[in-house]
């Protein structure tokens, strides 16, 4: 993935770079990287490990591995959406389509999103302690229920930086054991 030599100095300085973009129809494109040290396998397993997502992943409430066809998953979740006290709770069942060990490509089939796609990239890289993983999320992502655009943007610029954060520390520490 392309970035700019700024951008990869802060990534390896332990920065999280988001970016949200206001996309026609109130889709709203959310995108976030994390460098983390650890090897890719690692964090893959970490976020292919779909019935404990709940565990390691903040906002996902439950997941569970529905059905499976080689490389195909569909995955049940639910999860906490929203701030405030506007926090709702969201059910979605996604089709998970993995290509080991670079990117998990995933789409909404049923739930509570009108548009609910995207996916997770991991590359290998080297950073200042070793050997890592860059990983990045993008989505677009538009609520079938009333949101208005404003309110999707803040609720990603908020709630992806702790997702990515909670992964970084989940990914190491199992490096480290």
């Amino acid at each position: 993935m392309a970035r700019t030599p700024e951008q990869l100095a802060k990534l390896l300085q332990r920065e999280i770079l988001i970016d949200l973009e206001w996309l026609p129809n109130g889709v709203i494109g959310a995108k976030g990287s994390v460098f983390i040290e650890a090897d890719p396998s690692i964090v893959w397993l970490m976020l292919s490990d779909y019935n404990r997502l709940h565990e390691t992943m903040p906002k996902v409430v439950a997941s569970k591995l529905v059905e499976e066809n080689n490389h195909t998953k569909v995955i049940d979740q639910s999860g906490k959406s929203g701030i405030f006290i506007f926090e709702r709770m969201v059910h979605f069942t996604l089709k998970v389509e993995e290509i080991y060990p670079e990117h998990l490509y995933f789409s909404q089939i049923s739930g509570d999103f009108e548009v609910y796609e995207g996916e997770w990239q991991l590359e290998a890289v080297d950073g200042n302690n070793g050997p890592g993983t860059m990983l990045t999320y993008q989505a677009e992502v538009k609520p079938s229920f009333f949101a208005p655009q404003f309110v999707v943007s803040f609720v990603q610029s908020q709630d992806l930086p702790t997702i990515l954060k909670e992964v970084r520390r989940y990914c190491e520490s199992q490096a480290k054991s």
